[in-house]
Parts: C-alpha cells; structure tokens; sequence
C-alpha cells in the first residue's frame, strides 16, 4: 500500500506521519501505525480541545480526583465518594442502534467500576430526527432498547435524563451515557502503572475482530457508505460485564492490586499505553498470550480490537496466583500477558519476536494539540427579531405543544428501564433530576442531564452557561445543593472555523457558569466529527450535574399533591420567544436571540429554592425549560403513577399573552405551597432578593388559566394528560 492510501486508511495527515518518525527516528510499521492512529485520533487523544478544556475549573474542596482517569471522584461525607462521568457513542449508535447503544452504557458502566466504585444509578441524553422519518423511529426503539438491555441485564437503576427531536439529529444521533458509583473515598484506584517486574493481566472476555479502528471512526465525518462501517461497532455481553465488575470489586478488596484500566477505545493499546505513561514507565506485553476467540488474528487486530468487556490490570508480584483464583471463581480469563518494565516503552511481543516498540509518551501525551483557526458563522449576521403573530386559539396551541415529542411523556422510553433495582430510588423518572438514598446514611444524591442545541447554535456562549444552570436548577429544585459536573460535548467537524468557534464560545459558557455555582468539572467527553454528508449537528453540550441532598426525607417532587396549595413563581418573566420550543413547533422558526441568562440570578434562585426545601416549606418545584411557564404548569398537574390534578391560574401580562406562557425566561421555578407556610416562604423570598408571585392554587380535575382576566385555556386534567402521555407512542406507530 502506498504511504498516501495507508495514511488515509489510518486517518493521519502527512504532518502527522512526519511527527511520528521524528519520535521513533525511523520509520513506523504498520502495527506502530496502528498504535498512533488510534492513539492520536481526536477520540482519543483531544487534539483539538486540549487548549480550550483547560480553561475549565477542575479544583474543588470535594474534588479527589478530577480529569485525566476514567471518572471523576468527589468526596461526599461519611467516609464515601461519588464517581461519576458521561460519555458519547454517537458514531456507533447511528452505524448500529441497539449495539452502539448498549456498548456505550457498557463503556461508562467500566470507567466507573474501574476506580473501584459500585455503579449505582445511570442516566443517559438522547436526540434523534423527528420520528415523522421512518429511520429515526427505527434509531429510537434499537437505541432505547439497547440501553435497557444492558442497563436491566446489570441490576444498575436508569433514572432519566433527556430526550430530544430535531431536525438537525436527521442523520447524526446523540447517544450520551451517564453512570454515577460509590466508593469509600480512601479506596480510589487508578489507571497508573507502578512497581518495575509487577504482572501485567488481561482479564474479562476474549479479543475478536469487533470494534478494530473504533475510535479512528469516531473520528472522521460519515458519508453515503456510514452503515458499511457496521464491523467497526462492538458487540457487548452486559451479563458478561456483571462477572467483570464483581470480580473486579472483589480484587479491590484486597490489597493485590496496583492499576487498573477499561479497554474502552482503542482497547489493549490504549490501556497498555496510558497506564504505563501515567507512571513514567514501560510495559511489555506477549500477544501470543492474549486470550482469543477467533483463530489468526494478526497482531494489528488484537491491538486495535475493541472488543467489549475486558480489563487491564498491574498485579504485585507474587501475587498473580490470586488473581488468577479470584476471576477463575467468576469464570472469566485472567491472563499474565506481560509486565512493567522501567524503559518507558510499550513493547509488543508475538511469540517472542517485537512487532511494535514505541515510547508510551509519544502515543499519551506527546500527540499533536491544534490551536485550529476560529471564525464566527455567518449566519449569526442574520438571526432577526422575533416578531410573530398571535395565535386565534390559545388552547389549541397549548394543546399542540403538549404533543411536542421533545416535550410529551418519555415514558414509553424510560418504562423500558428498570429504575427501582437496588432499591435505592426515591424520585421517580420523569422529575427534574434523579434521586437515590444511600444506604447506611441518612442522605441521597441528586443527577440530571441537561443541554440544548438550538439555544448554543444561535449564542455558543449562553448555551454552554444555560446548560450548567439549567442543570444546577433542576438539582435544586430537588433540593439538592451541586458538588461535581461533568460534560460531553457534541460537535460537528472541527477543522471547520465556524465549529472551533462554536466550540470555544460554549467552553467559556460552560467555564463562567461552574464558576458562579462552586461547581467543578470532573472530567467528561469531546465528541467531534458530528456529521453526515456535509450536514452537521447542532453544537450541543450536555452538562450533568451531581447533588448532595444531605436529608433524603426533604426530596422535593415536581408534580401537586395537595388540594389548596398556592401556586407561586419563583423568578420574573421577559416575553423571550427566541430559540424556543414555541417558536420551532408553532411558527417552524429557529432564530432570534435564546433567553438571556444573569448568573447571580441564578444563583439566588437556586440558594433559595435549597433552603426552602430544607424548612419543608413547599410541596413541589418544577424547573421552567423547554416551553416555559405553560409547559410546566401542565407538567405540574400530572404524578409518575398516573394521578393528576387540577389548577386554576391567573397571570397578568402587558404584552402578549403567549409570551407570559411559552416564554423560556431563564430562572424560574414552579412551586406549591401550603397556605400555612406562605408567610415563611414570602419572608426567605425578600431575604434572598428573588422576586415571587402568587399565579393561582391547586385543586379540582380541571386546569383553568385566565390572562388579563380573560379565560386563555379551560380543559380537563386527564384530556391533557392522554394527549402529553401518548403523543410519542403515536409518533412511533404512524
């Protein structure tokens, strides 16, 4: 093969292929070519976001581990940790749904067992093509199917997240994957290679062909021929995975173990070479001794396989006889296939001849960084003013935005999930955030995910701060008080200028916003290359965000449940239509400028929000997102197991009267109150600054909303509901 044809096969640049001589002082064979593609693929190696991910706070008291391993780690009292993170498998979901999927969850499910954390609650962020597309109803189900599957068959609780349609997702689905574990906080481990003789361990399943080139495909735009790409996508076995985590957890337990890695992308070269960089050492692997479960495979394809399940381990010498007992139990290979070495080199034996010999540091950290040209779209130039008429019927639009599939139930989705296993959920799917208790203490932890794409399309900046408020909002709507985030960032190509710009702007968004809220980044995922046939993505960053609630009992619920409560909101309301729901679902419009965002705002509202579901004092909070005020109050009258109740509301507006209830003014939260406890709630109000007002009072079967005086919307509670609960299953079977 040509240099040329090998150098696109292995998606490097001339440049690059010139870097990598100079580091070898040779030239390369093919399996070293292998190596570096893979290793400094964007995937893998963050070419180029490294410059701009610096900016973001990684620091925190709580913080005992934070990017650079497999997860982050915060310190949440009582001697335990949290350990979190979130992570794409867009490229293999859209090439293959129901494994792309499943091999995702599978993926974030082993960063977090690897620092030896139990996975205790999962989550995930989805977008898709509106389900009018025959092909994205088929993405959908195989998607939702293929987290369920792994997720149910791992005992491990899915508790939410977010889903959404849009037009730009047509062709390039979002599948974003969130895991959270606990651990005692002085029993972390890390993916770092120490002790020069120590036994390096294959353990898990066996290497085949599946997945070779991976990360290198996650790395590239798609084209006409993407499902060709099908054999580059992993087939996972979650039951397998159980086995791996258990016997992983129970290594940990004793003190055998020095390092441990996920062969996640670019599986035994990745974890080989980033174990032995974190440690300034060497490591010298025998392929010969890898286990396989298909005859011949040459060593290019057992480097670059990512086949599913597997771990990398540095045992103590002496002990490998232990190890070896330990995965025997759970029936699963445990193979001695090299050692450290203290020459720095990642050296690749097969029987017994060296195929491969390169400096760890040349493949982890010495890879190429791009400060990549940056340029304002053009398009911005041309984002008007909202102007719009007014709609004749204000209830049937209110009605029709119900059955906006971004908006409607995602309960055909998340009914697919087991959220009760474990038995530790206390805030049903469905809610602003996820909520589980942990046992042996008296308090829970709170997660959400949150983004939106059309807001950061048309102002970067504010969607990347909109999305760590949003949800920080919604973790203390709760109750909750936010301790660690962590992010994924879907992007299109970034050697366009105009993407690198988008990209860079949402960094600072995301950096201002951590910053105001105490809430550092732990770590997180880059996902570039979001494109198909030239078409690209929204910008669209997910920020999750993890609570502590340190009273599980004041758990705050987002729906009423009491006959009499008065309706407060908590926040003021600017007739801002730009960028929302409304505006894309009624007008078929994405412009205008997205709601404006004051951190410090924010913030009041949130430190309030926490202290008055510390007192006890309101019975439910709702965060106001995606179809402002009116979706919430809506959203508000219906509980996860099917009760509803009524409201009689009443809003005042100078301007238009679907501005005061499809408006996505930032920062503001539904509440009910107990009239008992309005007073308290009023006082806290004042000492905090943040303005309140009283819109109406629960109760009845029916919702009545007046504005001005005038009736807007006057409907049966369960008409409402059937229309919100079943509008995606009907999406699904046209």
């Amino acid at each position: 093969m040509r240099l040329e044809e090998s150098l696109a096969a292995h998606n490097l640049t001339r440049e690059e292929y010139d870097a990598i001589v100079g580091k070898l002082g040779r030239e390369p064979n093919e399996n070293e070519l292998g190596l570096f593609s893979v290793m400094w693929s964007e995937h893998c190696s963050y070419k180029s976001s490294r410059v701009h991910l610096k900016r973001l706070p990684t620091r925190g008291p709580r913080v005992l581990q934070g990017p650079g391993e497999n997860a982050g780690v915060v310190d949440i009292g009582h001697g335990l940790a949290a350990v979190f993170k979130v992570e794409s498998h867009n490229h293999p979901s859209f090439i293959e749904p129901f494994q792309g999927a499943a091999t995702g969850v599978g993926g974030i499910i082993r960063d977090i067992f690897t620092m030896g954390a139990r996975p205790v609650a999962l989550m995930n962020s989805l977008r898709f093509g509106p389900l009018t597309v025959p092909k994205n109803r088929r993405l959908l189900s195989g998607c939702v199917a293929g987290i369920a599957s792994y997720g149910n068959s791992m005992g491990i609780p899915t508790l939410g997240g977010e889903v959404v349609f849009e037009d730009c997702y047509n062709l390039n689905p979002l599948v974003n994957a969130f895991c959270l574990g606990l651990a005692s906080k002085d029993r972390i481990f890390l993916a770092k290679a120490e002790g020069e003789g120590n036994p390096v361990f294959y353990v898990g399943a066996k290497t085949g062909k599946d997945g070779i080139h991976g990360a290198t495909m996650a790395s590239a735009e798609f084209d006409e021929a993407a499902e060709e790409k099908r054999p580059t996508v992993q087939v996972g076995d979650p039951f397998l995975e159980k086995l791996l985590l258990e016997a992983c957890l129970e290594l940990m337990a004793t003190d055998a173990l020095v390092a441990i890695q996920d062969m996640g992308a670019a599986g035994l070269t990745c974890s080989t070479a980033e174990m032995g960089a974190r440690g300034g050492l060497g490591i010298e692997i025998e392929l010969n001794r890898v286990p396989q479960r298909e005859a011949g495979m040459t060593p290019y394809e057992i480097l670059l396989s990512e086949s599913q399940e597997r771990m990398l381990l540095v045992a103590k010498a002496g002990r490998e006889a232990e190890v070896e007992a330990i995965f025997k139990k759970w029936d699963l290979d445990a193979a001695a296939i090299g050692k450290v070495t203290g020459d720095g080199l990642l050296r690749v034996l097969a029987a017994g001849k060296t195929v491969a010999e390169v400096p760890n540091r040349a493949l982890v950290d010495e890879g190429p960084v791009y400060e990549r040209p940056m340029k304002r779209p053009a398009y911005l130039d041309a984002v008007a003013a909202v102007e719009l008429p007014e709609p004749t019927d204000l209830e049937e639009t209110f009605v029709r935005m119900l059955a906006s599939h971004t908006i409607a139930s995602k309960h055909w989705i998340f009914e697919q999930y087991d959220h009760m296993v474990q038995s530790n959920t206390i805030v049903m799917p469905g809610g602003d955030a996820g909520v589980i208790r942990v046992k042996g203490t008296p308090m829970a932890l709170a997660m959400c995910l949150d983004g939106n794409g059309r807001y950061t399309y048309l102002d970067p900046y504010l969607g990347g701060a909109t999305a760590v408020a949003e949800a920080c909002r919604n973790i203390a709507a709760v109750g909750a008080t936010p301790v660690g985030a962590t992010n994924c960032l879907n992007f299109g190509n970034p050697e366009k200028p105009e993407i690198m710009w988008q990209f860079a702007r949402a960094v600072d968004g995301i950096r201002d916003a951590c910053e105001r809220f105490d809430v550092p980044i732990t770590g997180g995922n880059v996902s570039f290359y979001n494109e198909t046939e030239g078409k690209g993505i929204y910008p669209t960053p997910v920020v999750g965000v993890v609570g502590i609630l340190e009273d599980a009992t004041k758990r705050v619920r987002h729906y009423f449940r009491t006959d009499g409560d008065i309706v407060y909101l908590m926040g003021n309301t600017d007739e801002e239509l730009g960028a929302s729901e409304y505006l894309k679902l009624v007008h078929g419009r994405n412009d205008g400028s997205p709601p404006r965002l004051d951190l410090d705002t924010e913030a009041a509202l949130q430190s309030f929000t926490r202290e008055v579901a510390s007192r006890g004092l309101m019975h439910s909070a709702h965060d106001l997102s995606d179809g402002g005020l009116g979706v919430a109050i809506a959203e508000s009258l219906f509980g996860p197991l099917g009760e509803t109740m009524g409201a009689s509301i009443a809003l005042e507006t100078p301007r238009r009267a679907d501005g005061v209830l499809f408006s996505e003014t930032q920062s503001r939260i539904l509440t009910s109150v107990p009239s008992a406890s309005a007073d308290a709630f009023l006082a806290l109000a004042e000492e905090h600054g943040v303005p309140v007002k009283r819109i109406g009072v629960t109760g009845g079967d029916t919702l009545e909303i007046r504005v001005n005086g005038t009736s807007a919307i006057s409907k049966n509670v369960d008409d409402l509901r059937e229309v919100w609960w079943n509008a995606i299953e009907k999406g699904l079977l046209r």
